[in-house]
């Protein structure tokens, strides 16, 4: 396939896709807050245009911000903008090349649009869009997806869609598995065969981001992961040096900074990218966030407990590979204490049936790690790896964590059930009594919920912690209603009692009465408890 047939191909396939998404928008036209607003100028230049520096500063009443420009390819430079306030902005170039210097125009910033909350910025231990809504990532993993032919990628957002996720997980560098990959990369090559680090292809980045706002489309948060070591020798992808990895993130943050549904991360188990000295990360992190003028979510994810310096500012959540905080109840919420911002454990081991121990997990396994981080105020990021024969190698097509495509599993089913126990509490998940309860999650004031895993009781006797995280604690004659919700099996079922405190003792809080809840013999229930107003 040639790349003009890659491209128009492409195109064709996510076309209906890209026509809801917040596509770049053409100078004097309308463009919605946190939409993308694109100026294109036509300039022929001497020598290496991706060497040309161009901004351009954008500005509405009192609020002012500079981006930079990238080249395009074809003698076109772009410049992205992604406005955060309505009205009307007016922007001017900057550039030493005379075509692209002190260009002027202005464009009307509306209202967004249905479902466009902005993008995702850190409230203290979780998250909220820019206009104030709560997000809460439930995502999954597809490493290659955007990589592996206009089919696989088509049934990948359709999968998406209708699982109920609102985030992926996806690598921007080829994986090297063994699939046949277009013929098309994010460098050109030079006569000997060897890449031109300092000449990047255009097409390659413009189909990466038709990938990205069919996913914006669908309200799906892109986790773009920048380095991997997973290239095996194949590309050479994972050794450049320092100042070809310095320049393509520069171009990288320069493209797609504007589009509100990007989040960076700066590797895939990054202890593992040997061509790259641990002590460039940080001049990553740093080159990153110079690069992005809105300050997307980025984090860096290692390989299994290995921990990176969440602690410095520029992360804005913890991206972590382990399972043990989510093997039992409470163990996630110590690690939200030690860093004190959003920590979401990526990577937990699988659902699926590879022959390693890290892709076996049952969909039931899968889904009760997912909750054992929920209630303790972290997030767990879902993946399955199944194969087409047991026990077979991990890279065989049909795998959902290499390829995305279609789901083979039993979690993702339940997602949507979980999408709505967390849309609709009232505030973030969080332990009660920590270090004492690790049952309890409360949501605010008079809402409690309480998950048993795999355990199976007969009975739950009204009894919860006179503690309640920040929120105001119970107290003698309040009334509560309780459901039991099956988050396996997805019902909820209203138990008939009302129940009503007696005075609080020192450290929990009793029906008067002493009634219980009486509960299926199944596991994988969860109570929700709610204060009658």
């Amino acid at each position: 396939m040639t790349r003009n047939s890659l491209t128009t191909s492409l195109f064709v396939l996510l076309f209906p896709l890209l026509l809801t998404a917040s596509q770049p928008s053409r100078a004097q036209q309308r463009v919605e807050r946190w939409g993308c607003f694109e100026l294109s100028l036509p300039a022929a230049v001497q020598g290496n245009p991706f060497e040309v520096a161009l901004t351009a500063t954008f500005t509405c009443g009192a609020e002012s911000q500079t981006v930079r420009g990238f080249y395009d390819g074809d003698g076109v430079f772009k410049v992205r903008f992604m406005p955060g306030s309505e009205g009307e902005w007016s922007y001017v170039t900057a550039s030493r090349v005379p075509a692209l210097n002190r260009r002027r125009g202005s464009f009307v910033c509306a209202a967004p649009s249905e479902g466009n909350h902005g993008p995702v910025e850190p409230d203290g231990r979780h998250f909220r869009y820019a206009d104030g809504t709560r997000y809460y990532p439930v995502g999954t993993t597809a490493y290659d997806w955007m990589h592996v032919g206009d089919e696989a990628a088509a049934r990948t957002v359709a999968s998406m869609q209708a699982s109920g996720f609102n985030k992926l997980r996806m690598l921007f560098f080829l994986h090297n598995l063994p699939v046949e990959y277009p013929d098309i990369y994010p460098f050109v090559r030079k006569a000997d065969g060897s890449w031109d680090y300092e000449r990047f292809d255009p097409a390659y980045f413009q189909y990466v981001e038709r990938r990205i706002l069919a996913l914006q489309a669908i309200g799906v948060e892109a986790d773009l992961v920048l380095f991997h070591p997973y290239d095996g020798g194949r590309w050479g992808f994972d050794r450049m040096p320092l100042e070809a990895n310095l320049r393509y993130l520069s171009y990288i943050t320069a493209r797609i900074s504007a589009f509100r549904n990007i989040w960076w991360s700066l590797a895939n188990e990054w202890d593992g990218v040997k061509g790259i000295p641990a002590e460039d990360w940080d001049k990553f992190a740093a080159a990153v966030a110079a690069g992005d003028p809105y300050r997307h979510l980025l984090s860096i994810h290692g390989y299994t407990a290995t921990y990176y310096n969440y602690f410095d500012p520029v992360f804005s959540h913890a991206s972590i590979q382990d399972h043990g905080p989510v093997m039992e109840r409470g163990r996630a919420h110590t690690v939200s204490q030690i860093y004190k911002k959003p920590v979401i454990f990526d990577e937990v081991c699988y659902e699926g049936n590879v022959g390693s121990r890290w892709g076996w997990l049952s969909g039931q396994e899968m889904l009760r790690r997912m909750y054992n981080g929920l209630m303790s105020g972290t997030y767990v990021t879902h993946a399955e790896t199944f194969n087409d024969e047991e026990g077979s190698s991990a890279e065989v097509a049909g795998n959902y964590l290499a390829y995305g495509g279609d789901f083979r599993g039993e979690s993702w089913r339940r997602i949507k059930f979980l999408r709505a126990v967390l849309d609709g509490l009232p505030n973030p998940l969080g332990l009660a009594d920590h270090n004492w309860d690790e049952y309890t999650a409360t949501a605010g004031d008079g809402y409690y919920l309480i998950y048993f895993g795999n355990e199976i009781r007969g009975e739950w006797t009204f009894d919860l912690p006179v503690k309640n995280g920040p929120w105001a604690r119970p107290q003698a004659g309040e009334k509560y209603r309780v459901e039991i919700l099956d988050t396996w099996n997805m019902t909820v079922t209203p138990w008939p009692v009302v129940f009503e405190t007696a005075a609080p003792g020192r450290y929990r809080i009793r029906d008067k009465e002493g009634r219980a809840v009486r509960l299926p013999d199944t596991p994988y229930l969860l109570l929700r408890i709610k204060k009658i107003q």
